[in-house]
């Protein structure tokens, strides 16, 4: 769909500060509430297939986002550059195509062109998803390198390093009749009782080459994410059968070991797995840290284990196997 029209620009605004933007949603990313300002209908078709699994589930100052769409500049093709100097953060791809934010008023703008709009996949990964999961993670939910699922009502947090089949064994592990939470993004809710694991099931992004595991993802295409890595993102509502949920309890942390010699799973201290998952956030900060810190302390009540493994069944025989 086309953009709603031209930006209404005043004489006496060099800044822009004018620009109207008569669309106007409300989203709720992870829960939290998200009040989204535009003049092009592809934002709010972008904000609805990120977020339109949400409902509103947390008491928080809303976050505004502000995107205003113009007709000058191509596609943002270059992953954008992520700085930040204290509460002041910018996504940078080209002089077309970038966005501001600022942590304490939990606010922030883009401009992006036409054509970065229009491809819905990208303006997502690079600036609506990026700005607005960067002011989640200062105040509301601490990221964490981790896939998510559920088996008879307990929550399982996959974790580990990038290739170590967070993502293809969660999908496994949904085909196999577990339910589907997260990739390998998970977020442990701040300043809540238990421990609350918030996914985003909706999507999940594979490595180029997760076709030859799942031939079904071949019909997808490979993007270049906002970090570099080139990854398929598919639409887990395009999986006959799968069954999702946005949110479950951490009861088992899972450290997933791919390649060893054998496949086991062993014990492992909640510590062991809390170590790697803190070392793993994103820095902005002391006090955001001390947060996370806090947060994570939560995971200590769970169960913690080291799945070797080589092949997915495998892996998926092994995770059915804790109690």
């Amino acid at each position: 769909m086309a953009a709603s029209g031209n930006p209404v620009l005043l004489s006496n605004d060099p800044l822009l500060h004018g620009i109207e933007l008569p669309l106007r949603a409300v989203y709720h990313p992870l829960g939290f509430r998200l009040n989204l300002a535009t003049n092009s209908r592809h934002v709010l078709e972008a904000a609805e297939e990120s977020w339109s699994v949400y409902t509103p589930e947390f008491a928080r100052q809303p976050i505004e986002i502000r995107v205003i769409v113009q007709p000058e500049g191509g596609l943002a093709d270059e992953p954008p550059v992520f700085r930040g100097q204290g509460e002041l953060f910018s996504i940078v791809s080209d002089r077309h195509n970038y966005g501001v934010y600022e942590a304490n008023s939990m606010a922030g703008y883009s401009f992006v062109s036409d054509k970065t709009a229009a491809d819905h996949l990208r303006l997502r990964m690079h600036f609506l998803e990026s700005m607005t999961y960067s002011l989640v993670a200062q105040r509301y939910a601490v990221p964490m390198h981790a896939a998510a699922v559920v088996r008879d009502g307990a929550g399982f947090l996959l974790c580990g390093p990038s290739g170590a089949g967070k993502s293809s064994l969660a999908l496994a592990c949904a085909r196999a009749g577990w339910t589907f939470v997260s990739d390998d993004a998970t977020w442990l809710a701040a300043d809540v009782e238990g421990r609350v694991a918030i996914g985003r099931p909706g999507h999940a992004r594979f490595r180029e080459d997760a076709p030859l595991l799942f031939p079904e993802l071949v019909r997808y295409a490979a993007e270049q994410r906002p970090n570099g890595k080139i990854t398929i993102e598919a639409a887990m509502g395009d999986f006959a059968d799968l069954r999702t949920a946005v949110r479950c309890s951490a009861d088992h942390l899972v450290l997933l070991a791919r390649g060893a010699a054998r496949p086991r799973i062993v014990p492992l201290s909640p510590c062991d797995v809390i170590e790697r998952l803190l070392g793993d956030c994103p820095s902005y900060g002391d006090c955001v840290s001390k947060l996370y810190e806090r947060t994570l302390d939560r995971l200590r009540e769970a169960s913690a284990w080291r799945l070797e493994y080589t092949a997915l069944g495998q892996a998926l025989q092994l995770l059915a196997e804790i109690p």
